[in-house]
Parts: C-alpha cells; structure tokens; sequence
C-alpha cells in the first residue's frame, strides 16, 4: 500500500467525521440509514486499532495481512467467522449450510431491549444469521465439515440456531465419512432462550459420539479466545485432538466466580491456554499462521491410523 493511499484512507475517514458533525451542530436529525452509517461503525473495519495485550497501535490493513496477528508481540486478536473460513478453506470451495435458519423468541425474554431487537440488531451488524456459520469445503484438498463460531455475534452464545446448525453438520459428516473442524468462540449458552440453550449441549455431544465412537470419523476442536461456559462444558472438550491458539481463554466459569465459590484465590493466567496445556487440557498450541499446515499433517496421519475411518480423506 503507497503512502498515498493511506493519506486518502485517512483524509475520507475524517471527512465522515466532519460532516456528521457539522450537521448535528445545525440541529440536523439523522435518519436510521445515516444513523448506520455514522454510529454504528464496527471498530474492526476502521483505519487503526489497539492490541489488547501490548496496546500498541496497529493499523487495519496491514493486521488483516498478517491474519490479526499483533506484528509487536505476536497476541492473536480476534476474527470474525468469515475471516476464519478464508484462512482455513481453499478459495473457491466452501459451500455454506443453514443460512437461513433464524432464532426464534419463544420464551418472549427481555430485559433492557427484547431478544427479538436484540437479534435484529447483531444480524445488521455483522451480516450473519446468527452467531455460527457452516458448510463444507477443501482444506488443501481434503474434504472437511467446518463450523466456526462468531464471537461478534451476541459474544458467540449458543442458543438453539448454533445448537441446531452444528448437529445438521455433524449429521451430514457422518453421512458422508467427511472430517468435522469446529473452531470455538463463544461465552457460553444464550441465556435468553433458557433451557432451550442448555439443551444444546447434550444433542450435539449426543450426534458427536455416533461421529466419533460408532463411525470412527475425526473431530478436532480449535480453542480461540475466549471458549467458556455451555460450549467448554460440550464438544469444545470432545475432540479427538484439541487446539487451542496462543493466549486463548478457556473456562467453564470465569476467576471471579470460581474465587466467590471457592472462598480462594486463584493464580492469575490459570485459564489460559499454555497454562491448561502444562496440566494437559489442549493438545497443541498452533499459532494461527501455522494452523492450516498442521491441521494437513493431522489428516495425513490419521489417514494412515487403522483404527480411524478416515482412508476416503484425499479420495473427494
């Protein structure tokens, strides 16, 4: 990108800015349409941004080349579900599953807003039906089903749309003998469904064990920041192997709940990735810009294992 560019990158941004604000001086009422583009600007898509973990400044362009890697010390900072398929799906072969499945507001919940606004609201604002996307495609050639969560989402909660989307995508790799990535992002069960979200856990952990026990087919979980919660307590802890990326936090129940239990404290990072793997919770920490490599070794080894159905892997 040329010095240029980034000097009309920047004169356009602030030009948006300007005008806004010149027109509210005057008493000027925005209507909804210039509300969205004004105000409800996801923070992702501007010129700079922060590390969460060495504050530095970081700017956009150049982030999202090095997959949101923090070019000065290396913190994995979130990404959005559909940059995730980009970098683990070969260009041109995935093929979406479900996207038209919405939530529904059974229980009628609200609290400051109604679940159904609240809903409405996250689908503008990332694009996305509801906090998980689906399908399948080629992972270096190798057929897989791949489902990844979306933290932007409502904080990634599982309530019965992701429930119901990762169950059909575990029932269509199991009918045809395909390997199943899930890539977890999530803070757990969405509390405005209920029960209804809880019992998402018990019908995919029960689709997971015909994937994995009867049909002998391959499930690796991928552990991003953060996995907590309903998803930690299901199949992001079923997996034949467990990845987890640097850093990712990974609880069932966040410190200050667990030192209000206990009546304890706890030692600060115990929730954290390469804490968890020294007590053997993850298999492996693969940083982000390796992960697509090392998930290709994994199905060439385990295409070669006897006791795994996986011999059709480089056969689709």
């Amino acid at each position: 990108m040329s010095l240029m560019n980034w000097f009309e990158d920047k004169r356009r941004f602030g030009g948006l800015i300007e005008a806004f604000i010149e027109k509210a001086t005057k008493g000027y009422v925005p209507n909804e349409r210039e509300i969205d583009r004004y105000v409800k600007i996801d923070t992702t898509k501007g010129l700079w941004t922060r590390c969460d973990n060495c504050e530095n400044m970081l700017y956009v362009r150049f982030l999202k080349q090095n997959k949101r890697i923090c070019e000065e010390c290396g913190y994995h900072l979130q990404m959005s579900s559909t940059e995730r398929i980009e970098l683990l799906i070969d260009r041109g072969t995935w093929h979406p599953m479900d996207e038209d499945m919405i939530a529904r507001d059974i229980l009628k919940f609200s609290d400051e807003d109604s679940y159904k606004n609240r809903v409405i609201f996250y689908q503008k604002r990332t694009g996305l039906t509801d906090a998980i996307q689906t399908g399948v495609g080629k992972l270096n050639g190798t057929s897989i089903a791949l489902g990844v969560m979306d933290f932007q989402f409502m904080g990634g909660s599982m309530g019965s749309v992701v429930g119901e989307k990762i169950t059909r995508l575990i029932e269509y790799a199991t009918k045809n003998s395909l390997p199943l990535i899930i890539v977890c992002s999530s803070g757990g069960a969405r509390m405005q469904e209920g029960t209804l979200s809880l019992m998402q856990m018990a019908k995919i952990s029960s689709v997971l064990q015909i994937h994995q026990a009867q049909k002998r087919l391959l499930y690796i979980a991928i552990l991003t920041y953060p996995t907590t919660g309903g998803v930690t307590a299901s199949f992001g802890m079923l997996g034949d192997i467990i990845i987890a990326e640097p850093k990712a936090y990974i609880a069932f129940a966040g410190k200050r709940v667990i030192e209000q239990t206990l009546r304890q404290k706890i030692p600060d990072g115990f929730q954290v990735a390469e804490s968890l793997f020294d007590h053997g919770l993850p298999d492996l920490i693969v940083p982000r810009n390796l992960l697509k490599g090392v998930l290709r070794e994994i199905f060439e080894l385990y295409g070669s294992a006897p006791y795994k159905n996986c011999t059709n892997l480089f056969s689709r």
